[in-house]
């Protein structure tokens, strides 16, 4: 069995703890921000999560990245800042999005162990934003790459997106392991590129986000700190 030289790692509901977010309130939230009128406000914020579901729509289908600025000019909001209406969103989201507690002693036993730390996620957010929240919570020392999709072309499960990850933390796919929460994304998709996948299954994935496929996880990790032991029993043959 070929060593296992990085671990690259899904970010939401698996560097984060699973939450369940009313995402039509994000946008309301949002909406608010650019306009003191309900009625503009809330057609606002249908139009923001019309957006928003079709983009993430052709990230199942298409498997084609999307950002932020994106949806907002979909939304009819192209070009302008709109510093206040981001800030509320952001604050929003803030409470699903801090790490888990085993994250730091998961990936700094991983860097002790020699093997390189990565994250691949699919996310319409910046890869700025992204960072603020891992040096927020005293962990983003310890990755050596970070990938989004936001920034490029695909979105996993597609192999590139994979191999784009791989390249980042400077290991070949064949040599990664991808840990994930979701079958189709996070197992069947590293899996395609020649990676090995470990599978969290502790994520409660809503219908609407689902989509059949016949993957099997190379292993299962009931929690963070499982793929230490899983990842040093490959690198010892066992």
């Amino acid at each position: 069995m070929t060593r296992v030289d990085a671990v690259i790692f899904d970010w939401g509901g698996t560097l984060t703890p699973w939450h369940e977010v009313d995402l039509k309130q994000q946008w309301r939230v949002f909406a608010d921000a650019v306009h003191e009128e309900e009625d503009r406000a809330r057609e606002l914020a249908r139009e923001l999560q019309r957006a928003e579901g079709d983009a993430w729509g052709r990230a199942r289908e298409a498997h084609s990245s999307a950002a932020l600025d994106q949806i907002l000019a979909e939304a009819g909001l192209g070009g302008i800042e709109h510093t206040a209406a981001r800030a509320a969103y952001e604050k929003f989201w803030e409470p699903h999005t801090f790490t888990d507690p085993q994250v730091e002693p998961l990936w700094t036993a991983l860097r002790d162990s020699g093997i390189r730390v990565g994250v691949l996620s699919n996310t319409i957010w910046s890869s700025e934003y992204h960072r603020a929240i891992f040096e927020r919570d005293g962990v983003a020392h310890l990755i050596d790459a970070d990938v989004y999709s936001s920034e490029i072309a695909w979105t996993k499960p597609h192999p590139e997106a994979f191999r784009a990850a791989a390249s980042a933390v400077g290991v070949p796919p064949q040599r990664c392991v991808y840990v994930g929460d979701r079958l189709f994304e996070d197992v069947h998709g590293p899996q395609q590129a020649g990676m090995r996948a470990v599978w969290i299954p502790h994520s409660v994935i809503p219908a609407a986000q689902r989509v059949d496929v016949d993957a099997t996880p190379d292993a299962t990790a009931e929690e963070l700190m499982d793929v230490l032991a899983i990842v040093r029993g490959w690198n010892a043959g066992r």
